[in-house]
């Protein structure tokens, strides 16, 4: 029985702490086996322990999310589509809503920095309100500038002192003590000034109050514009759907709603169109544009009975198209599930990010504490720069920048595979796939092009080749395996349709009319007591011309030796020596004879060859090889290639072209060709890359950083003290940086 799961969306993130503060408290309860919070995407992927009921779990799950302040509700839709124009809408609306605080609050603080500094840049500054004159006034106007930024700068203290006061201290706690305690200690000084000691004119610090609060406001506006451009991605994915169709009944068309079509309605698509809906062609021949869902830049022929997806383009002719998928279960809605799922999802590499999160926030208000008494205790400094040192270590801090460093990467680099036609299903097989020693293929559909034809045909004793063929046919009347369809074309007379057992990486046994016959490789042959003596010469033949030699046998006894060959493709040896180019070590695994196998493989020039292997001895060899410590990948397309893909590092899996959610492996190629396999590996060395980027400045800043602000530089060589603005302007920038940098992946080729 398989564990409940469902993905939240969450609202009032707003850093890495908030992100693990959330996958601390909710991963302790009794109902929850894991969660995983994203905050770049605002979403959680929470998977309950058995015998833990969906609707339970999710009640006790948000009920607990809630109680942190923050809010949650079920992602769910019959509609992902809608859902995402819904939340689009939101997301605008909320950037519209903080980019209104803006102008006010800048111009604000601008005024503010002039009235409180400028004078001491020779700005003129009239006398009523000058320090010297009116020290009275001069604070006073401050304090009324002030105000009106902090309101509308409110919820960093609403957020922030709640956080804090229920032991969970994130990014907003920082920026709230930090300009508290400067308001704070600002307000004693005007009331100083209002006793009647003028001196106290020089230790007021309204301006930093303010002016980190619009700088702060700037840059997390600037921050989620960035995060909204870094998950565009997936929505260019959305945009692919019309929301409307024609509806053709046989005689005429009627434009409609997506929501009022059926499976086994008719569409006419017209030259130009989108394709709304997964299906068959019914009438006409055309060329359509899959790029934008495969990657692939040229147009597919399709005719009648091909198989069309949602959201591809329509070239030349209309088309008349039967409704074979809707809604949430076409191809593209597959698509954009798994790339959402892998964006939420977690690298290995994210570990140390969140460990360091979680500690963060409270480790920094300790050593402004312990900076602010340093300075009052041991420094002959005057008390207000003990106040200037606590409040620039609070403010310079950025836990956002740790945070956004490897999940804003991961976002935009599975999205920007979906389109390139690599879809990643997770973040792990994202970091995974960069760090490959060894790639194994599968060779029929894999490095050949899966399309093999019936060469030659050897009939035993009194057999005919029309009657062989005949009965290997009706065995393979059902699959849709290759071999299947070339022992089908190759067939001239009627096929009996029966059920055959299916003997994986042996072949098929089955009743036809009244026979017996088995269908299959050497191994199958012994494994039902076949003599093969006498066609030793005639495998040995097949063999030498690269051939599949299948063996035939009715009622017990060989009757004939199909001859199969397939075409290695275009592409195959350019891709594998890019990957020796890489210092990838190749090799094939497969269930063909040793002898064809290793024929292919010294024309690609594969490093190693495992011919004759069953599905379990793929898995095998695989993990023979993780055992010596190598990474290794698995690249195949068929049901026998399953359990190596599983085991493998990384699978990786070509796609059928329909339903990409049940295919078996970690990332699916979208593709026809191995160049996915490349651009799959270049990716995530990209993506790496950029994370190690992110990783290497979020942390390099705060180690820096938070030093300088103490006044390391001030103690061991007198240099200055840093400003509070200063720090505020630095961490305002530092998560934004990250995230720019992270959407340097959305160019990747």
């Amino acid at each position: 029985m398989s564990k409940a799961r469902f993905e939240l969306a969450i609202t009032g993130m707003h850093c890495a702490a908030c992100s693990s503060r959330i996958e601390r408290v909710v991963g302790k309860l009794q109902e929850v086996e894991k969660i995983s919070v994203s905050l770049p995407t605002n979403r959680a992927q929470v998977i309950l322990k058995d015998g833990i009921s969906k609707d339970e779990g999710l009640k006790t799950v948000i009920a607990r999310i809630e109680k942190l302040n923050f809010g949650a509700k079920l992602s769910e839709s019959k509609d992902l589509v809608k859902e995402w124009q819904k939340e689009n809408e939101q997301s605008q609306e909320a950037l519209k809503n903080q980019f209104k605080s803006l102008p006010p609050m800048v111009l604000l603080a601008l005024f503010l920095l002039y009235v409180s500094m400028g004078h001491m840049i020779g700005l003129p500054l009239p006398s009523v309100v000058s320090p010297e004159n009116n020290p009275i006034l001069f604070a006073l106007l401050q304090l009324i500038l002030v105000l009106p930024i902090m309101y509308l700068g409110r919820h960093f203290y609403r957020d922030g002192f709640s956080n804090l006061i229920q032991g969970g201290p994130n990014m907003d706690s920082l920026v709230a003590v930090g300009t508290g305690a400067a308001f704070a200690y600002s307000l004693f000084s005007t009331v100083m000034i209002i006793s009647g000691d003028a001196s106290y004119a020089m230790n007021l610090y309204f301006e930093s109050c303010g002016v980190l609060i619009a700088m702060i406001s700037i840059g997390q506006y600037m921050e989620a514009k960035s995060k909204r451009k870094a998950g565009d991605a997936i929505g260019s994915l959305m945009r692919l759907v019309p929301q409307t169709a024609r509806k053709y009944d046989g005689e005429k068309t009627e434009v409609v709603s997506l929501s009022a079509l059926n499976v086994g309605d008719r569409v006419l698509v017209q030259p130009g169109e989108r394709i709304p809906v997964d299906g068959k062609v019914l009438e006409g021949a055309s060329e359509v544009d899959q790029s934008l869902l495969t990657g692939e830049s040229i147009p597919v022929a399709v005719k009648l009975d091909s198989n069309v997806i949602a959201g591809s383009l329509n070239g030349t002719h209309p088309l008349i198209v039967e409704i074979t998928h809707l809604g949430n279960d076409t191809t593209l809605a597959n698509i954009i599930r798994l790339v959402r799922s892998a964006q939420s999802s977690k690298a290995p590499v994210a570990a140390l990010a969140d460990r360091v999160s979680f500690y963060f926030v409270p480790t920094v208000m300790a050593l402004s504490v312990l900076t602010f008494c340093a300075w009052a205790i041991f420094s002959e400094e005057p008390i207000s720069l003990a106040v200037k040192a606590m409040i620039s270590v609070l403010v310079i801090a950025c836990p956002c920048a740790m945070g956004l460093a490897t999940p804003t990467s991961i976002m935009v680099a599975t999205a920007r595979g979906a389109q390139l036609g690599v879809l990643i299903k997770n973040a792990v097989a994202l970091e995974m796939a960069g760090k490959v020693d060894v790639i194994a293929f599968d060779k029929t559909g894999t490095l050949t092009l899966g399309q093999p034809k019936v060469l030659e045909t050897v009939t035993l004793g009194n057999f005919t080749k029309d009657e062989v063929l005949s009965l290997a046919a009706s065995l393979e009347a059902r699959s849709e395996h290759p071999i299947a369809k070339a022992l089908l074309a190759a067939n001239t007379r009627e096929v009996v349709s029966v059920q055959p057992t299916v003997l994986p990486g042996l072949g098929l046994t089955g009743t036809v009319g009244a026979k017996n016959v088995a269908l299959g490789n050497a191994s199958l042959m012994m494994q039902q007591g076949v003599d093969i003596a006498v066609a030793k010469d005639i495998l040995a033949r097949m063999t030498a011309l690269a051939r599949t030699p299948l063996l035939l046998s009715v009622n017990g006894v060989l009757a004939a030796v199909i001859g199969i060959a397939d075409t290695v493709r275009p592409e195959s040896n350019r891709v594998l020596k890019s990957l020796r180019q890489l210092g990838i070590r190749t090799l094939m695994i497969s269930g063909d004879n040793k002898h064809t196998a290793q024929k292919i493989a010294d024309e690609l020039g594969i490093d190693e060859v495992y011919g004759e292997a069953l599905p379990q001895d793929k898995a095998q060899i695989i993990e023979e090889l993780q055992a010596k410590g190598l990474k290794v990948a698995m690249v195949g397309d068929g049901l026998n290639d399953a359990p190596a893909l599983a085991q493998a590092d990384v699978g990786f899996a070509v796609a059928d072209g329909v339903d990409v959610s049940a295919q078996a492996g970690d990332v699916i190629l979208m593709r026809h060709g191995l160049e996915s396999v490349l651009t799959a590996l270049r990716l995530s060395k990209a993506a790496l890359r950029n994370i190690y980027e992110n990783l290497g400045w979020a942390f390099g800043y705060n180690i820096l950083g938070i030093p300088v602000a103490m006044g390391l530089l001030h103690v061991l060589w007198g240099g200055p003290m840093l400003s509070p603005m200063i720090g505020g302007t630095a961490m305002a920038l530092s998560s934004t940086s990250v995230v720019l940098n992270a959407l340097r992946l959305r160019f990747f080729k």
